[in-house]
């Protein structure tokens, strides 16, 4: 039984990045290369042993390695990148990214035969069989794992603001699906997916986590599949929710944002006289003195609705439930709050899910497939 441990919770501030990207061919369609890249042969350099495949054979995974500081995360996110480009290309492939590939037929697709995607199809059957996504994951080392579980408990607010400047996703199983995140949506159509309720401490998630294996809910713990976090394996906060990225600058901008949300949290959870107080009272916000919104799963996926519906033009209830606020404010306020800068990039920029509409209107699907491609 696969679970993870408190005493995994050991270091604050370090990073990885998960990125799962689409094995491609000459035309940028997609084509079934994960055996001979995962398998059949021997990943170079810092690609060994950080090489991986999700359900379709055209779906690829790396990872980087234990990254100290945000100083640090770029030049090794264009290194793994850059070696897997090259590692494919001297098998015959291409790589590309994006949510969801705009050329991707999921009858015509094959399925992975690892063991473990073969239990999910027998246990999940439609909507895993369908499942062609590819998202970006970012997890965040915390130091105490009762932190980590109220950080990720308080990221949830946050989340739809990374997937609406995330959203590249529009064109799912052929056609235009009127998302701006379409991935998101044919995602969390798995169980055990979406934004996860709140949690009261690290061992009522651990419990939980237990329980789930124990009743052959899941297989493993990395079968919760959930928007946030606490990964008791690694010791992280794990943020699971943007798009797939081809532009490393904007995978970048979202590791950027992400470390700084996290240790933003990590700080006020220290310095806060009773931290957990508004998870006893029903999600009442924070009162004088108190940190915590406990906010209800029923506001938060609403949030999330509108970042994958509306993208760049979303607006959201407000983290107090004052009102709404549109994300254009919302970009400039965690700006200025974070010390961040690659957010206001993300939102002055064209959005992924408009280029790509974009792109196919004026020049065609090929065009389209080619600018997905690393």
């Amino acid at each position: 039984m696969e679970t993870g441990s408190a005493e995994n919770f050991e270091r604050m501030g370090t990073l990885g990045i998960e990125e799962e990207f689409f094995v491609v061919d000459e035309t940028g369609r997609p084509a079934s290369g994960t055996d001979e890249l995962v398998y059949e042969n021997d990943p170079p350099g810092i690609l060994a042993d950080r090489v991986d495949h999700e359900l379709f054979k055209f779906v690829i995974e790396t990872q980087t390695p234990v990254i100290d500081s945000p100083a640090e995360a770029g030049d090794v996110l264009r290194e793994v990148r850059e070696a897997l480009v090259s590692y494919a290309a001297d098998h015959g492939y291409r790589i590309a990214a994006a949510g969801l590939h705009p050329a991707a037929r999921w009858r015509e697709l094959e399925h992975a035969e690892k063991p473990r995607y073969r239990s999910q199809l027998d246990r999940i059957r439609y909507p895993q069989h369908r499942n062609t996504t590819a998202g970006l994951h970012v997890h965040v080392g915390v130091d105490d794992a009762d932190k980590a579980t109220w950080v990720a408990n308080e990221l949830r607010w946050f989340l739809p603001i990374m997937l609406a400047l995330s959203a590249n996703s529009p064109y799912w199983n052929g056609f235009d699906t009127g998302l701006q995140s379409a991935r998101a949506k044919v995602f969390e159509a798995l169980p055990n997916t979406g934004m996860p309720t709140a949690f009261g401490s690290f061992e009522e998630f651990a419990d939980f986590e237990r329980l789930m294996v124990e009743q052959g809910s899941i297989n493993d713990r990395g079968e919760l599949w959930y928007d946030v976090r606490p990964h008791s394996g690694h010791g992280t906060v794990e943020v699971r929710t943007p798009d797939g990225q081809a532009n490393p600058r904007r995978v970048a901008a979202f590791v950027e944002y992400v470390h700084a949300l996290v240790e933003d949290l990590a700080a006020r959870y220290e310095d806060g006289a009773d931290p957990w107080a508004a998870y006893r009272s029903s999600g009442h916000g924070p009162r004088d003195g108190e940190e915590g919104y406990g906010h209800r799963r029923e506001l938060l996926d609403e949030n999330k609705w509108r970042a994958m519906r509306y993208g760049h033009d979303a607006s959201f209830i407000d983290r107090d439930r004052s009102g709404t606020v549109d994300l254009g404010t919302v970009v400039d306020r965690e700006c200025d709050r974070l010390g961040v800068e690659g957010l206001g990039e993300l939102y002055g920029a064209e959005s992924g899910a408009d280029r790509q509409r974009r792109i196919r209107d004026e020049e065609g699907l090929d065009a389209l497939c080619e600018s997905l491609v690393l």
